[in-house]
């Protein structure tokens, strides 16, 4: 048996595969010209008193990634992360700020670290709006669960484009052994990028739009309970950007993809050298979720632009 056959896919094959990791949507479409939203990762208990080591990795950094020289500085995240639109990020970090405020547990803080990562959605939505508000995101933190994760034009993933087709949320996650220890992995993307498509053999039904363009961007949330450091998600966390190369990406010049890495563990032991299963147990699951958000999307027409969902031929 290979490596990557000892990782199998998790029951939900979602990034709450991982104990504790919950995740809610809120999406707004009006019919017209808002098709935007947000996605909110919430690992259970986090707040400024209960920290999760963690990583971060800017493979190009054209984007906003807010809060994110913090956690390379400290290793930690302290808030839930957030994803939408680009021009909404703002709001959805005073949104954040305002979650902390609310929460008895925090009653004496007095700083904190929102983590909100962006894609640009102006192709089909009217960005310029700024339509996402701060109930928005508390409800989707409020509304957060475990279990199956919606995917494609969903939450902040709503109006998102990538390789020339409709994309958006995708996410996976395989779960094995580690270090004689089960240990599961998961990949939330939010996928806006742009390049030419591949698919390891698999072909498109039917082209999609001109998308040789070097915009867009990509945010990879990695969630696992391996007892890692902030160093060793560090290390995780580029495994994800990595794997955006297997079906595509340039990560062209305009293009802002990150990925951020946590662990729901606290007991960090692993030696560097029990990590390059996790390491491609990452890559797979990342390239499962990066497709996941191209099939499970829809078409969509907004704003002068036309873009069709991926489906496969033969199928």
């Amino acid at each position: 048996m290979t490596r990557a056959a000892q990782w199998r896919p998790g029951s939900d094959d979602a990034i709450t595969d991982v104990p504790g990791v919950h995740v809610g949507h809120v999406t707004l479409d009006d019919g017209a010209d808002i098709h935007t939203g947000v996605t909110a990762i919430v690992p259970a208990g986090i707040g400024p008193g209960s920290p999760l080591p963690a990583g971060f990795f800017s493979g190009n950094g054209r984007g906003k990634f807010i809060g994110s020289t913090q956690v390379q500085e400290l290793g930690e995240i302290e808030s839930p992360i957030v994803l939408t639109g680009t021009l909404s990020a703002f709001r959805a970090a005073d949104a954040l700020v305002s979650w902390m405020l609310a929460d008895p547990r925090h009653h004496d803080v007095l700083s904190f670290n929102p983590v909100v990562g962006e894609c640009n959605d102006g192709r089909l939505s009217d960005i310029r709006a700024r339509p996402v508000t701060e109930a928005h995101v508390l409800r989707a933190i409020a509304t957060a669960a475990p279990g199956p994760v919606e995917q494609g034009s969903v939450g902040a993933g709503t109006g998102m484009v990538a390789l020339g087709y409709k994309a958006g949320i995708g996410t996976a996650a395989r779960t094995g052994e580690l270090g004689g220890r089960p240990c599961t992995v998961g990949v939330l993307a939010l996928v806006n990028f742009g390049g030419r498509l591949r698919l390891d053999g698999r072909e498109p039904a039917a082209e999609g739009v001109d998308d040789r363009r070097d915009n867009g961007s990509c945010v990879l949330v990695v969630a696992t309970d391996a007892p890692l450091d902030a160093r060793q998600l560090t290390r995780v966390a580029r495994r994800a950007v990595f794997a955006m190369a297997r079906i595509g990406s340039t990560y062209g010049h305009e293009s802002g993809d990150y990925a951020i890495a946590f662990t729901t563990s606290t007991d960090g032991d692993l030696p560097d050298a029990g990590l390059s299963p996790l390491f491609e147990a990452t890559l797979d699951a990342t390239e499962d979720a990066l497709v996941g958000s191209l099939l499970a999307a829809r078409p969509m027409t907004s704003r002068g632009h036309s873009v069709p969902a991926l489906r496969l031929r033969g199928q």
